[in-house]
């Protein structure tokens, strides 16, 4: 599975994240990612939102929405 790690490395702090279409892999260890719209911290077993082309994660559908309204227009 692509985002399991040793669980006899350290794992506190912010994990570092890579978004893909369905699915994250963990490139460094940790308990959380942050959103990228409040800065909450996520656990990564509630992870269930991010962005593949931002590469950032979100803490709830709205934080997606807000970051969608403000994002510029093409």
């Amino acid at each position: 599975m692509l985002n399991r790690f040793d669980p006899s490395q350290p794992s506190g702090g912010e994990a570092e994240v890579r978004y893909l279409d369905g699915d994250f892999r963990v490139v460094r260890p940790g308990n959380f990612v942050r959103c990228a719209v409040t800065g909450a911290p996520i656990a990564l077993d509630e992870l269930k939102y991010w962005s593949v082309d931002r590469q950032e994660a979100y803490a709830t559908p709205e934080a997606v929405l807000e970051r969608y309204r403000d994002a510029p227009r093409p």
